[in-house]
This record gives structure tokens, sequence and C-alpha cells, in this order.
């Protein structure tokens, strides 16, 4: 890397910093947030904003990057996530504070995609999961120092300064990226998808608007929340049209064909609900029920970050080492599932360290199956749609994400008042109508706690307790769909090439830019050209050719060369050919994975110092070759001029070019069963 791509990944690192940073400091002081501006029955929308709007526009700037440059995106998410801090941190009111949260998650859904793009732009493949680890190792730090941070800055300066403490490393980020960042810039042909982007995000919308305030601001059957939900599913159902017809789909539906990669979805859609249902949800029970302040419900939430970041090193290790993953990832539901069920035997008597030995468990289940879910749709995928699968993943999770901090919202407020009037004591039960105006509120802010009587109070909290209670079983059944679907995955080998994963998102922005070609086109058989997959068969057809034709007695210098191969076993090195003959020729998947290997081992041998074949019979080769005209010790003992220096006329790559052209056609010929050549002389 040269320096001013290394003060480039610097600013890649800060920008991130600041982003995932100011996510994470957030959580435990959420609750007393929202206590402090009003709008509890819409808790939930403080993290919904953010992460509704990341969701809609990854993959939007995503497309938008590619076809208009990176640097220009990059900076100005940054400016507007500091922007949406700044509106957070003096926000005067609950819904400003809404406000503040959706710029912020503009920024956010700008500057997480286009960190790895940027990644591939400046390092060279062969370095880049060495940056790759240390952009990652930003998130774990994030995760594991953010809530403590949160809970100290809450309790020492207030809640406002949590919103201002990354802007001076966010400035920084932004002078290093617009002094060091610049990338060359092709612009990409193809249209951008505008009618799904103007479908999915009203679709998305309205139906988390209408979870969010069924129950709460109105009746789950009135006309608003009934209304909201039919024009999503009118959107949505428009919003598949469009993708069904796009050049460029904003979410290519294809891909769904593939059942390894629609149960990856949903199993992934449906951990996200869980997985933030207790991030969000957890400080809540923690203040309001158990009393604890911001910064201990930070130390609560510590040990899940801390197992999700440990336990999902050690698992992939343990794959890596494998090659198993089905079995983790079920393990992994289970544990998950076992930590919420321990959530939900919490109380209000329930110790602090009950509920983190809850939480910690759950980390535990996370770490083992949640990333898991990216290596198996990568691995299902092809190659050219390895970053549109990637990028549709976590386009699933954000909207689980988002989809799950509503719907439990909804479950938390809705019925609170009667939860509370349950708890308050007989003779109190005739003022319950003057006291209806109390929520959760009352047991997170300090200051709305004054004048209360004892008894309202601990209503309060045992009523939050109720309604939490039910928010955690809510995701009981939530976990056992994610195991069915975890179950319904087909389990296939690993692909044993690791440049692929890396590249991931560049391919995305590279894969969705590409102009499907139109029915009947016409396959190049040149390099480069379009109709790559052709000349792949193609050559599967001739390392096959060449397997079967060795042993022959007529083709002797074939044998020894594929013996050579099979390091001096004739059948070994057949099958290391026939094998990796396979993996280019066939269209499953399952076949395609398991003759990988052998395609590697091929090619790892082909990269050796001198080729694939020993010196002996390359110099036999060379007097072969030259027989006719010349005799061995000639051929052997000087280096003679090659037809290109002395007729520069010539364009011996083009002469090539037509060489491997007629080839193919004698390789498909000779490839083809008997019968397949007689039905088709006869037109049928």
């Amino acid at each position: 890397m040269t320096p001013a791509h290394r003060r480039v990944f610097v600013g890649l690192m800060l920008g991130m910093f600041v982003a995932s940073i100011s996510q994470t400091i957030v959580g435990p002081a959420i609750p007393r947030i929202v206590a402090e501006l009003g709008g509890m029955e819409h808790y939930s929308w403080v993290a919904t904003a953010a992460m509704l709007v990341s969701a809609i526009v990854v993959p939007i700037v995503g497309k938008l990057s590619d076809i208009f440059g990176r640097r220009g995106f990059y900076l100005g998410g940054l400016v507007v996530f500091m922007v949406g801090s700044v509106i957070s941190g003096l926000a005067p009111n609950f819904w400003t504070l809404v406000l503040g949260r959706a710029v912020q998650g503009l920024g956010m859904g700008t500057l997480m995609p286009l960190s790895q793009t940027i990644i591939g732009d400046i390092i060279p493949a062969r370095q880049r999961g060495k940056y790759q680890g240390l952009m990652g190792a930003v998130f774990g730090v994030t995760s594991v120092a953010g809530p403590l941070a949160g809970g100290l800055i809450t309790d020492e300066l207030g809640w406002r300064w949590l919103f201002f403490a990354a802007l001076p490393v966010g400035v920084v980020a932004v002078v290093v990226i617009a002094r060091f960042l610049h990338l060359d810039h092709e612009p990409t042909r193809g249209s951008i998808d505008v009618l799904g982007i103007v479908t999915l995000t009203p679709a998305l919308v309205s139906i988390l608007l209408a979870t969010s305030w069924g129950g709460t601001t109105y009746p789950w059957t009135s006309a608003p929340v009934l209304g909201l939900f039919a024009a999503g599913a009118v959107l949505l159902a428009g919003f598949v049209l469009a993708e069904l017809r796009a050049e460029n789909p904003l979410l290519p539906l294809g891909l769904f064909r593939n059942s390894i990669f629609t149960w990856a979805n949903i199993a992934a859609f449906g951990l996200a609900m869980v997985m933030f249902g207790a991030l969000i949800y957890v400080p809540v029970y923690a203040q309001g029920v158990l009393g604890a302040g911001a910064t201990e419900s930070g130390l609560i939430l510590m040990p899940m970050m801390l197992g999700m970041i440990v336990v999902g090193i050690l698992s992939g290790l343990l794959i890596t080492r494998t090659g198993r993953y089905k079995e983790l990832m079920l393990l992994g539901t289970v544990v998950t599932g076992v930590g919420l069920w321990l959530l939900t035997r919490l109380t209000v008597e329930s110790w602090e360290w009950t509920m983190t030995a809850a939480i910690a468990v759950m980390g535990t289940g996370l770490g083992m199956a949640m990333q898991q879910y990216t290596l198996v749709v990568q691995n299902a995928v092809s190659r050219a749609d390895l970053g549109v699968g990637t990028a549709t993943l976590q386009f699933f999770r954000n909207v689980g994400n988002t989809v799950g901090i509503a719907v439990f919202g909804s479950v938390m407020t809705a019925g609170m008042a009667s939860a509370i009037a349950g708890h308050l004591p007989a003779e109190m039960a005739s003022r319950a109508a003057e006291l209806g105006q109390i929520d959760a509120g009352a047991a997170l802010d300090p200051a709305a706690t004054e004048g209360l009587p004892p008894e309202v109070l601990e209503a309060v909290r045992r009523g939050l307790a109720d309604q939490l209670h039910d928010v955690f079983v809510l995701g009981l059944p939530i976990i056992v769909v994610v195991f069915f679907a975890t179950l319904a995955i087909r389990a296939i080998p690993l692909r044993e090439t690791v440049g692929t994963p890396e590249e991931a998102q560049r391919e995305y922005l590279d894969t969705m830019a590409q102009s499907a070609p139109s029915k009947g086109y016409v396959p190049s058989l040149r390099e480069g050209d379009v109709g790559a997959r052709t000349r792949e068969r193609v050559l599967g057809l001739q390392l096959a050719m060449i397997a079967r034709q060795a042993g022959a007695a007529e083709r002797p210098l074939l044998t020894r060369a594929v013996a050579e191969v099979g390091q001096g076993d004739l059948e070994r090195g057949r099958c290391l050919l026939d094998r990796a003959a396979l993996m280019l020729t066939s269209d499953d998947q399952e076949e395609a994975a398991a003759g990988e290997r052998f395609a590697v081992e091929l090619a790892r041998r082909a990269d050796q110092e001198g080729g694939l074949l020993s010196a002996e019979l390359r110099q036999e080769l060379a007097v072969q070759a030259a027989a006719a005209a010349r005799n061995r010790d000639e051929v052997l003992s000087t280096i003679e001029p090659s037809v290109e220096e002395r007729h520069a006329a010539v364009d011996l790559d083009k002469v090539r070019q037509a060489a491997a052209e007629l080839s193919t056609a004698l390789l498909v010929d000779l490839g083809r069963p008997v019968e397949t050549v007689g039905s088709s002389g006869r037109g049928e």
C-alpha cells in the first residue's frame, strides 16, 4: 500500500469509527433520552428511523456511486451523518430527535457500503483481507466500548454529549478523505432503477408506520392502520413488478430461485429481529424495572457484544478447519433461543447478574450463527452474483432490524396503561384515570419520579416488566422460524478459494451496473468480451479431452505430461483433470463445489517456477515440435529468432486467437456424444 493509500485507509477507518460508535454509544441512553423528551409510546422510532433510512439507502448509494464515483458520496455521507448527530444532540423534542436519527441513517447507509468498496478500489486483492480485518476490528472495539462509554457520558455529562462526542473524529476523517482520496472513475452504463426506489421506500415506511401505530396511537382495526398496511402491500406488489422488468434491479428477484439463498435470507431476517429486540429493549428493562443506571445497562450489554465477537471469531476458525457450518448455525439458533427464554424468566425481583447471564448466552448463540448466513449466501451464488447476493442479505438484515424494533415497540407500549393500572393497590384503583398519563417514562426519567407515591412507581415498574415480558416471549416463535429456516438450508461444500468474499462489495457495484445481455446474444471466444461462461466450458472440454487421450499408445508425450500432473501417477493425473473439467462445465452448484479443489490444485501447479511440466519434458516437446526442420542439438543449443521478430506484419496474438477459436470447434465436436452429432445432422 502506498503512503497516500495508507492515509486514505486511515480516513476510512475514522469514518467507520464515527458511524459505528455513534450507534452503539447511544443504546444505553435511549430510555432516558425518550423519557426526558417525551414520546415513550413511540420509543421504537428512535432506533427505527435510522435503521429504516439506512436499509433503503444502502443499495441506492451502491448503484449511484458506481455511476458517478465514490469520493463525493463518501464525503457527503460523512457530512450528512455529522449533521444528523448535531440535530439529535440539540433536539428540543422527541420528533426532532427522530428526524436527527433519520438523517444519521442516511449518512450511515452511505458510509457502510462505500468503505468496503473503496478498500477494493485502492488495495490489491491479495492484501485486502488484512485491511478488511482491521476494519472489522473497528466494529468490534466500538461494539464493546460504545455501550460502556455511552453509559458513563450519560451519567456524568448528560445524554446530549453522546451525539457530539465523535464529531471531532468525523471532521478529521473529512479532511483526510478530501485531501487524499482521488480515484480514477469510468462512468458505468445502465439506467437507475427509479421505479424500484420510489415503490420500495414508501412501502417500507407505510408498513412500519402501521406497525408502530397499531395498538398505541390507533387501534389495529382502525382506518389509518389498515390503510397503511394496504398501501404498503400494494406498493410492495408494485416493487416486485418493477424489479422483474428492471434492467438493473435494486433487488434481483431471480436469486430467490436458489433455495439456499431464500432460506438464508429468511433466517437472517428473523435473527436480526430478535437481536435488535434485545439490544434496544434490554436497557429499558435494566433501567426501568431493575433500577440500573445508564452505565450499568451498558455493562449488561457488554457480554452480549463480547460473546458475538469472540465466539464469532472462534466459529470462523472452526469452520475454516472443518468445512462444516450448518451444525454450528443450528446450535447457534438454539443457544440464542435459550438466552431469549432466560430473558422471559426475569421479574421485578431479579438481580442484574441474571440479566447479564441471559444476554451473554444470547450473544454466544448469535456469534455462532449471525455471520454464517453471509458465508452461506456467498457460497451458494455464482461469482458473478456474489456481490448482489451479499448486498441483498444485508438489506434483509436491515429491514429485519427495523421491523423487529417496530413490532417489539408496539408490543411494549400497547396496553401499558392497563398493565400499570393492574398493579395499583386497591385503594388507588379509583384514581387510575388520574394517573392515565403515566407511562414507562416515569421509571426511566428521575425527574418524572418526583412527587409520585411509591405505590405508583412500583406499579409502573411491574407494568413495564409485564410488557417487556411479552416482548421477549414474542421473540421465541421467531427463533423457532429461524431454526427451521436454517434447517432447510441445503449444506454444500465450501469453496476453497479466498479471493471472492474479499471482493464481494466491489463486485456488487460492478454486477449491479452491468446491463443484462439481450436474448440471443452472441458469446465471444476472445478474452475480455462477453461470453466468459462459454469460454470456461470450452476450457473444461479441453481438459476432459486431454484426460481421455492420455494413456493412448499414439500419445506418448501427452501420457508423460498427464502422469507428471499426477506426480508420476497417470490415473491420478487424469482424475485431477477430469474433476477440474467437471467444475468448469457443470451448472450443478454441488458438483462444481466438489471439483473446485482440483481446479485450485491444477492452477497452483501451473504457477510453479517453470510451469506445470518438468524441464526434461519441455525439452522433449521442443525437439519433437521442430523435428521436421531441425535436429535436437540445434533446438536445445540456440535461442531461435521468433516468427514475430522476423515478420513484423504478422500479429501472432490474432493468429493464436484464430487457432483458439478453430480449436474450440474441434473440441466441441470431439466432446459431443455420437448420438448428439447424428441428431444435429438430421436437423432435429
